[in-house]
């Protein structure tokens, strides 16, 4: 008997869909095997005639995996086509014969890092969450923010809809940036849900302004130009593999020298008292740490170690 294997493995290994688009387009109807409609899970065995739309599709087994980086504008829609005729991020890639397919997504209205491939395996392994692979945003939001609505977003907020509960997971939140008029932080989750940053910071009252896409993982959009792409380097790569799992609050990357924010430094207390609530890196319990840049970093306390000492009280 041949040996089969599931037709979300087959599409995606063989650059075709991602297996989440797979899926997507099996509930559609749009793939068949054989003349009949696939369906989730589908055992395809050599020979077997997969169509996508009508259209036969062949896997290139010997194919060279192609790994790239790109900038994303504003703009373009994440996708290979689109049915409405807006631009796709695959039109930028300009001297590309491979068939590849984006790594995740990326709103129209969003910008930055957005990786391409046509290595299924390599996907699935940046997208699942399982693997705790951190993106980080550089996100611009309106009116400003407060310490309240930045600890909120680190420990996890109610993105439903419906009245159904959906809370995300811990992220860290690291205040960049405010203005009278706005505030530009850094963001970082390891989940992947649809427009998961914007939904998060309405849920405490934020509207984005701008979102940005900064780094993956260890991987960071550097000087790469809007609209520009390039090749990943061996090591991103091997980096990029090794960066599974995390823990449960993703740590950004961190810049050789972070941007100072344009915030009044507060006045120390009065008396000169120490403890976890007087030292400048750390407020009592509530998760927020100052960053070397003198920003204030908010992420989920991490439990005391037993026996270790415990210094201030309780807030």
């Amino acid at each position: 008997m041949a040996k089969t294997i599931r037709i979300q493995k087959y599409l995606g290994d063989g650059g075709i869909l991602s297996r989440r688009k797979t899926e997507e387009y099996i509930k559609a109807g749009r793939i068949t095997v054989n003349g009949r409609p696939a369906a989730p899970g589908h055992p395809v065995a050599p020979g077997d005639v997969i169509a996508i739309d009508g259209q036969r599709v062949r896997v290139e087994r010997d194919k060279e995996n192609l790994y790239l980086m790109l900038n994303k504008p504003r703009g373009y829609v994440t996708t290979t086509s689109d049915e409405l005729g807006r631009r796709c991020v695959t039109q930028l890639l300009e001297g590309v014969e491979a068939r590849v397919y984006p790594v995740g997504r990326l709103d129209r209205d969003s910008e930055g890092l957005l990786l391409l491939t046509n290595d299924g395996q390599f996907a699935n392994l940046i997208m699942h969450p399982s693997h705790h692979i951190g993106k980080t945003y550089r996100v611009t939001v309106r009116p400003g923010i407060t310490e309240d609505q930045c600890v909120t977003l680190a420990a996890g907020v109610d993105i439903g809809k419906d009245g159904e509960k959906e809370i995300t997971a811990p992220a860290t939140v690291l205040v960049l940036e405010k203005y009278p008029d706005r505030a530009v932080v850094q963001i970082t989750i390891a989940q992947g849900k649809n427009r998961q940053v914007r939904r998060m910071c309405e849920a405490v009252g934020l509207t984005v302004a701008r979102l940005k896409r900064t780094a993956i993982g260890p991987l960071r959009l550097g000087m790469l130009q809007p609209g520009e792409w390039r090749e990943l380097k061996k090591s991103e790569l091997i980096a990029l593999r090794n960066a599974g799992g995390g823990t449960a609050a993703p740590q950004p990357p961190q810049p050789k020298k972070p941007p100072k924010p344009k915030t009044a430094k507060p006045k120390p207390s009065a008396g000169g008292a120490k403890g976890a609530a007087g030292r400048p890196g750390r407020s009592a319990g509530d998760g927020m740490r100052r960053d070397r840049s003198g920003g204030m970093r908010f992420a989920p306390d991490k439990p005391a170690k037993r026996g270790a000492r415990r210094g201030g009280h309780k807030g």
